[in-house]
């Protein structure tokens, strides 16, 4: 199968590369950066860390999914609408993980479902999909005086906040109560705020060091508090929850997929 990785030179980028090359009956096909990046041109397998090999890095996004069986993309919204739009293009499986998305840059990544498989997701470690799962079935079970606080720590160079994935445990812990995110969800609290309103869901972002990603999701109650956390010690699980989603892409009918489609999760 072969895979195309758009972002390669990033830190998430290059371990997909490194993931896609170790990875049995897979080609790297190539890689792409922005125009003007100091790695146009060098060698994506010593960037991966890895001694080269080739292929080279690249500005030809569009002859990248031309090539390419799957092409995984966790650069900018900007970017990442534009990628979408060459997935439909030129039939190529999409899998994507950036988050921060728009909803016209939404629209265009189900644009693109309508014509090639994409599967998408706020993050791809299946620790992380668990999570998500334990917190809609806990949502559910729990009575409304349980208040849902989510809280979530990355790295100073993260630039979105709440994390996407934190927002995607948002949407779990709604869905378990049978309610909309965007109706209950508080995000910032600063001064004099007066007591918490009844149902809905906090947020608390953290920012700092090199903290690959930590989210927990508490369920306050009088007299108990339930705790449900994942913590990342390395890129490697989204690396190798993305390529599992590349390889599942094959042969599959167009569609917009979660992870929890790759993974078998009801």
């Amino acid at each position: 199968m072969k895979i195309g990785i758009v972002g390669c030179a990033g830190r998430m980028g290059r371990m997909l590369c490194k993931e896609v090359m170790a990875g049995d009956g897979l080609e790297l096909v190539g890689g792409t950066e922005y125009d003007g990046s100091e790695f146009i041109g060098a060698d994506i397998s010593e960037l991966s860390g890895l001694h080269p090999a080739g292929p080279m890095v690249t500005t030809d996004t569009a002859a990248l999914f031309a090539a390419s069986d799957a092409v995984i993309d966790f650069t900018l919204p900007e970017a990442t609408t534009h990628h979408a739009e060459l997935a439909g293009e030129h039939g190529t499986a999409f899998v994507v993980g950036t988050t921060g998305l728009s909803s016209p840059q939404q629209a265009t990544i189900e644009a693109a479902a309508r014509s090639v498989a994409v599967v998408q997701a706020a993050n791809f470690s299946i620790g992380v999909n668990l999570l998500l799962g334990l917190t809609e079935q806990t949502a559910g079970v729990l009575g409304a005086d349980n208040d849902i606080e989510i809280l979530e720590m990355h790295h100073r160079h993260k630039v979105d906040a709440p994390s996407g994935t934190a927002l995607a445990l948002g949407r779990a812990a709604a869905s378990g109560r049978g309610v909309n995110l965007d109706d209950v969800s508080d995000r910032v609290r600063d001064g004099h705020t007066g007591a918490r309103k009844d149902g809905d869901i906090g947020f608390a972002t953290l920012r700092g060091g090199d903290v690959v990603g930590d989210h927990s999701v508490i369920f306050a109650a009088e007299g108990e508090r339930i705790e449900l956390t994942h913590k990342a010690s390395s890129r490697s699980i989204f690396a190798n929850g993305a390529v599992r989603a590349a390889r599942w892409c094959e042969g599959k009918a167009p569609g917009l997929y979660a992870m929890r489609d790759v993974l078998g999760f009801k």
